[in-house]
Order: C-alpha cells, then sequence, then structure tokens
C-alpha cells in the first residue's frame, strides 16, 4: 500500500497528544489540515483511527495498534537525522546508553568516567530500565546501545556485540536476625524463608523463576522490588533472603552469602546494540573502552 510518510507523521503527532491542535503547532500546519491528512490515512486504512468527541479525541483500537508499530519507527528516522546532524557538528555526536540501576552503579561508571576524559565534549545521556525494558529503548531505537544482563528473554543474540562481565548470583541474609542453622540450603530451604527479589519484568526474576521450574519448585516471593539496594537494605534489618548478584556485596558487609546445594548458573552482563541501525561514532568509541570477556569464563 502506498501511503505518504507525512500522513503517519500527522497520525503520530495527534496520537502522542490526542490533540489536534498540538499537532498543528508541532507540525507547523493549519489545524484543518492535520484533520485532513488523519481523515486520508483513515480512509487508505479503511478504518477510523481515532474516537472523536466535542471535549476530547480518543485513539480507536486500530488506532492503538498501529500507534505500536508508527512510534519506534518515528524514533528510528528521527535518531538516523540526529546522529547525522551531531556527526558533522560535534564530530562524534551523542552517546546514549540504557542500563539497570544496579548496572550503572555498579558497573557503568568507571567506565563513563573514562569516555568523558577522553571525550569531554560529547554530551551522555543514561536512560535507566530493567534489562527486558532496555531491549525496547534499542529496538526503538531511543538507545545506541545497552548493557544488560544475559540471558534475557527479549534478547535477540544478534545483538551482543560483547560479553563484558561474569558474574554469580547469590542467596544472602544477615545471621544476626535469621537463624540460619544449616550449613548447606537447598531451594526448596530458601522457601521457608521471606524471599526477597527484583520484580517480575526483570532479568534477574526470569531467572530465579526458571531455575526454581528447573528443579519442580514454585517460587512464591515475600518482596518484589526494582531496585537491588533496597532488597539488600531489607535483609540487612533481617525481613529475609534476598537474591542478588556477588558484585553487589561489599568486604565488610554484615550480609551471608548462603551456600547452596544446587549449582546455580553464572550469568553475563552483555553490551548490546541494534544490528539494523548504524552505530553513533560516540558509541564505537565507547564499545572500544569496554572488556571482551569470553561467556564461558570463570
Amino acid at each position: 500500500m502506498d501511503i505518504n510518510y507525512e500522513l503517519y507523521k500527522v497520525f503520530y503527532q495527534v496520537a502522542s497528544s490526542l490533540s489536534f491542535s498540538e499537532a498543528s503547532k508541532k507540525l507547523f500546519i493549519s489545524q484543518s489540515a492535520v484533520s485532513q491528512s488523519v481523515k486520508t490515512l483513515e480512509r487508505k486504512l479503511g478504518q477510523p483511527l481515532f474516537i472523536r468527541s466535542t471535549k476530547k479525541v480518543q485513539l480507536s483500537q486500530a488506532g492503538q495498534t498501529l500507534l505500536k508499530h508508527v512510534e519506534p519507527a518515528i524514533h528510528l528516522l528521527e535518531k538516523g537525522e540526529t546522529q547525522l546532524l551531531d556527526a558533522n557538528a560535534l564530530g562524534l555526536g551523542q552517546l546514549h546508553i540504557g542500563a539497570s540501576d544496579t548496572i550503572c552503579r555498579y558497573f557503568l561508571i568507571p567506565y563513563l568516567k573514562q569516555f568523558h576524559q577522553q571525550f569531554p565534549d560529547v554530551p551522555i545521556k543514561v536512560t535507566n530500565a530493567t534489562s527486558i525494558g532496555c531491549v525496547d529503548l534499542l529496538t526503538q531505537g531511543k538507545a545506541d546501545l545497552i548493557i544488560t544482563n544475559y540471558p534475557n528473554s527479549r534478547l535477540n543474540d544478534m545483538f551482543i556485540r560483547k560479553i563484558v562481565a561474569n558474574f554469580q548470583d547469590v542467596f544472602i541474609a544477615n545471621p544476626a536476625y535469621l537463624d540460619l542453622q544449616l550449613e548447606e540450603f537447598s531451594l526448596a530451604d530458601i522457601k521457608n524463608y521471606p524471599l526477597l527479589m527484583l520484580e517480575r519484568k526483570s532479568a534477574t526474576s526470569e531467572f530465579l523463576h526458571n531455575l526454581f521450574l528447573q528443579h519442580q519448585l514454585e517460587l512464591i516471593p515475600e518482596v518484589e522490588l526494582n531496585s537491588n539496594d533496597f532488597l539488600m537494605d531489607l535483609a540487612r534489618i533481617g525481613l529475609g533472603i534476598a537474591f542478588v548478584p556477588d558484585y553487589c556485596l561489599s568486604k565488610d558487609d554484615e550480609l551471608r552469602p548462603l551456600k547452596m546445594k544446587e549449582t546455580i548458573p553464572k550469568r553475563q552482563m552483555a553490551a548490546a546494540v541494534n544490528p539494523g541501525l548504524l552505530l553513533s561514532p560516540a558509541a564505537e568509541e565507547f564499545l572500544k573502552l569496554l572488556p571482551q570477556l569470553n561467556a564461558d569464563a570463570q
């Protein structure tokens, strides 16, 4: 179907603001031109995209479906334009990274510092999201690269440029508060204690739920949060056993890693890019600073 890109552009602005007048301001065209463009697109697609009333505009079911596809396409085009303009004006353009709060705090900081020292004029933008959410940033063109926990159900292996770290997840608790009499714990034993873990929309939660399923156990957490640091704080005051990456622990922490009977597979941190997009020079330079590890390294 031959549909002018400008029609989708108008649709996106109306769908984003749910206002024909706001869309006309952003597009620098008249409101009647906006309305006519939407009607033309609706006629070509054969169904209404908006539900109009005297007081408000809403997306129809068809409009909601179309927006899910148009929005990332618009972002990708805008990103390409910005990347070309930035490259001409600044040399390297902007560096935009997506990563979880934990990865930012415990892994990224020294590399961001090193990059900033080498390229002080390049703007750096970091967007926080879960490792699963970061994949959406990447596919929608909202980030140049992401640093994510791996395995990740949303991440295609073709996106991975580097394995940058290997780590071990651990169950931790404060023995001053919890009666931890066993020298070795099984996953079944862990179920007898309040379990503190990340929310379901995270790669870590996926990993732990799959681990329990592999041992034919049901995982019922006591607390689900979006911060490993907060989970550790709760474990310190004796509210339960937390499940966190080992790199979050300091040597002088009162939290004790539990010795497990089952082998918990190691995981990785991966630097990933969208192979369908041209990578910005800034992102290429940042990738050079990151280590290159073997995923099977112990």
